[in-house]
């Protein structure tokens, strides 16, 4: 584990007094502001958050966990909180959230004020952060859990699915079904970076048997029904003989269903579709799509355990890296 920085240390690296240096932090009016951008900038680069828990209370931590998570504008996320909140409910620990934007930078900084506060757990979405994020991470004196993807070198504990083998599997799914002109819509790329190693293991199982795709959308905007309409009416005005295509989420699927509805087209007899999540939204619909189950609150419920095992020590010390397996539901649609 890499070694704490403490406050001295930022002191001494920014060539001033610990009380100086603690001044800084705190945003003292009395600090040159050439001071404070030096002592900022260092404590940034190596980690160091400053405790934002005054006096006797100094050494000891809240009953909040940290959860940091991109969006709440999906119906993604939602559902990795309420597995959380459902463990945490009967324990003094209480979630709070952080969002990120999709953003490494906003992510840093979402993380260094959480951590300022010294809660008693971080829940933190992902496995690729900016340098001084994972020093942070490192560094933290309470446990840290990364979950939703395990493609990657975790910081501590992590839950998570492979992405890249939901991909592999959806791509075997649709080869086997006989499809080979196959499409591919994708939202927050590249900012997303789950929904990218989707892609690529996607692409890999295609490429596995010899196919390559015939189109592709990398939306850089949020998921929504409307946009998957909208850029599945454009790429089929452009790929007019797609048989198939993979949409990165399931709203975005539905939205291409509702193309499809609404133009006459058959699914999956002129046109197969899939997604990924096996979001709730998909109930009710005129047909079941294709999907994959992401497990997003079993997610959020085993961080949440994590989090309090160790702060009553069952967890020994050893690091968990739990990985779980999704299944695909090739619904009416595939």
């Amino acid at each position: 584990m890499t070694k704490k920085l403490l406050l001295k240390d930022v002191a001494r690296l920014a060539g001033v007094s610990e009380m100086t240096a603690s001044r800084a932090l705190r945003g003292a009016p009395d600090v040159s502001a050439k001071t404070k951008s030096k002592v900022e900038e260092i404590a940034r680069i190596h980690g160091y958050v400053p405790n934002r828990i005054a006096g006797s209370l100094s050494s000891q931590s809240v009953n909040l966990v940290a959860v940091v998570v991109p969006s709440l504008n999906s119906f993604v996320f939602p559902e990795v909180l309420s597995g959380i909140s459902a463990v945490l409910r009967d324990s003094p620990l209480k979630p709070v959230v952080g969002i990120s934007g999709y953003a490494l930078e906003e992510e840093e900084e979402v993380i260094r004020e959480m951590l300022s506060w010294r809660p008693s757990g971080l829940i933190v979405a992902g496995l690729e952060h900016s340098d001084p994020t994972r020093r942070m991470l490192q560094q933290a004196d309470c446990p840290v859990v990364e979950v939703m993807d395990v493609d990657g070198e975790p910081v501590r504990h992590c839950v998570g699915i492979s992405h890249l083998d939901a991909g592999r599997g959806m791509a075997e799914q649709i080869l086997a079904r006989g499809y080979r002109r196959i499409g591919f819509i994708g939202t927050k790329m590249p900012q997303d970076f789950r929904a990218r190693k989707r892609f690529d293991g996607f692409t890999d199982g295609l490429a596995a048997q010899g196919v390559t795709l015939a189109d592709r959308e990398h939306y850089s905007g949020e998921s929504s029904i409307q946009t998957g309409r909208q850029l599945t009416a454009q790429m089929l005005a452009r790929s007019p003989d797609l048989d198939c295509i993979y949409y990165s989420s399931d709203v975005m699927s539905v939205g291409g269903l509702m193309h499809c509805l609404a133009t006459g087209l058959s699914v999956p007899d002129d046109i197969a579709l899939a997604g990924f999540n096996n979001l709730q939204l998909l109930q009710g619909l005129p047909k079941q799509l294709a999907t994959t189950d992401a497990c997003r609150r079993e997610i959020g419920e085993r961080a949440a355990k994590i989090i309090l095992q160790s702060r009553s020590g069952d967890a020994g010390g050893e690091l968990v890296f739990d990985r779980l397996h999704p299944a695909i539901s090739l619904g009416e649609t595939l």
